[in-house]
Formats: C-alpha cells, structure tokens, sequence
C-alpha cells in the first residue's frame, strides 16, 4: 500500500511540472522545490531527533540527491517546455524497468526471468498506449525525458537499498539536507523577473512538486520498495501514467476513452505477474 500511495502522489508531478514551467524557469523551479522540500525534511528531522547518518551513507545520499532531488526535476522540467505532458508518459512507461536493472546492479536483488517478460510486457502496453495517444515530441524533449528516466531509476533503487536501514522518509529528508546549500544558491539566482508575470496555477504547481512530489511521495514510495523489494514493487509505477491520465481528465476535462480503461487492466495483470516472479 505504501508504494501504490507513492505512485498516486507521484501521478501529479508531471502535469503539475508542466503548469509550472509555463511562467516558472526550470532552473528555478527545480532549485526553489528542492529548498522548500529540504527545509520541510529538516524540520522533521530535527524535530523527530533523528540521527545524521554515518560517513559511509554520504555517497548514497549524494547519489539519490544527484538523481531525484536535482536530475530528474531538472531533466524533466527542461524536457516540458518542449514536448506535453501527455507524451512523455512513452518514459515514465519505461521507468520501472530502469528502477529493476539498478535494483540488480546496486540492490543485489536477482528477480526470475519471467519477471523481465511481464514487466517489458507491462512497459510495451504503456509506451504504446502513451504514442498513440500523447501528440507529438521533440528530439531534445526525448532524450532529455531518457537521461530523466535513468537518473531516476538509480536515485530509486539507491533510495531503496539505504532506506533498509535508515528509514524511508529519513533518507529523503537527508537527501534534501545535503542538496541544500546548492540548491539555495540557484534559486536566488534564478528568481523569477517579474513576479507579477507568475500566474496562481504555477505557485500551485510548484506548490504541489515541492511538499508532495519531493517529500511526502517518497516517504511512502521509499518505504513501499524497502519492504516490498525494489523489483517488485517498482512495478507499480506502470500504473502512474494512468493515473496521471485520470487526474487530467478530472482537473483539465481531457477526455479519458475506453482503451485507457482496457490497457490499464493489461497493466494491472502484467503487474501482478512481475510481482510474482520478481524474487
């Protein structure tokens, strides 16, 4: 449960990006939900009183910061000034494989072959889907989407493998902390011109990227991987796009057709067949 409710929250990210960046730089957008996040995650843990991690945990943390707290904000962000959000579901569908493979090379997890089969089953149903549904992209667009995809998959599983130990929402939080210091020198130095050229839909959006896609998403979506393998359970985000299709449906009356509904139960099974073959 706690790695489907990551999902959901996560779900919103992208649309709330795209509102964003349309009145908002990417660079500032990615450095000012960072600062907002980091400071949230050290209220928490100085609240909490929980323990700085050890030196040996610095890498990871680095590693995790490098991929989902500045890479793939930044990648995907610079990625939707130039292609929809609808179309860069194609890489989201592609996200869950990438999560596997550094599962395997960074989690020592080794899932059974069919595992491979229903989940590239799963992220064909989705890349398919999304194309002839999404509109179209740019080269630039696509493959910063890729590199967005990659960097994620390893802030991921590396989140996953840490969070064993320290706890999920503690490794996000650190995460943030160590991200900081950068990240607040690159807001300030990328604010916006003219303030009053920002719209209330951006806040918002930045709003939401900030508290739900930084912090509470990965709360429950590092915890969900720690306990439920880093393979398995990175299979629910096939289900992401879906979900980010019905919130588009719902907040911008984008019309939802019956193919969504036939491939989203095609993605529900491939799911439940890569969680049974995942260890």
């Amino acid at each position: 449960m706690c790695g489907l409710a990551g999902v959901v929250i996560f779900s919103g990210s992208l649309p709330a990006t795209r509102v964003a960046v349309a009145d908002l730089s990417p660079l500032f957008l990615t450095s000012a939900r960072a600062v907002i996040a980091a400071v949230l995650g050290a209220i928490l843990l100085k609240g909490l009183r929980e323990a700085r991690p050890a030196r040996a945990d610095l890498l990871s943390l680095a590693v995790i910061a490098a991929g989902v707290v500045v890479g793939f904000p930044l990648l995907t962000a610079l990625a939707l000034k130039t292609i929809t959000s609808a179309h860069s579901i194609v890489f989201i569908g592609l996200l869950p494989l990438a999560t596997a493979l550094f599962g395997v090379l960074r989690g020592g997890e080794r899932p059974k072959p069919l595992f491979w089969l229903f989940s590239g089953l799963g992220s064909a149903a989705v890349a398919g889907f999304a194309l002839t549904t999404g509109g179209a992209g740019t080269v630039s667009g696509d493959l910063l989407m890729l590199a967005a995809i990659l960097v994620c998959g390893l802030g991921y599983a590396e989140g996953a493998r840490l969070s064993r130990r320290l706890g999920g929402w503690q490794v996000i939080s650190w995460a943030l902390v160590l991200a900081l210091p950068p990240m607040l020198v690159i807001s300030l130095a990328s604010l916006p011109a003219d303030w009053s050229a920002v719209g209330a839909a951006a806040w918002a959006g930045l709003a939401y990227v900030s508290v739900f896609s930084m912090l509470i998403g990965f709360i429950f979506w590092y915890r969900g991987l720690a306990l439920g393998g880093i393979a398995a359970v990175g299979q629910l985000q096939l289900l992401q796009p879906f979900f980010g299709l019905l919130l588009a449906g719902l907040l911008l009356h984008e019309p939802v057709s019956p193919l969504m509904l036939v491939v989203t139960l095609g993605v529900v099974l491939c799911v439940a067949g890569a969680r049974r073959f995942a260890r």
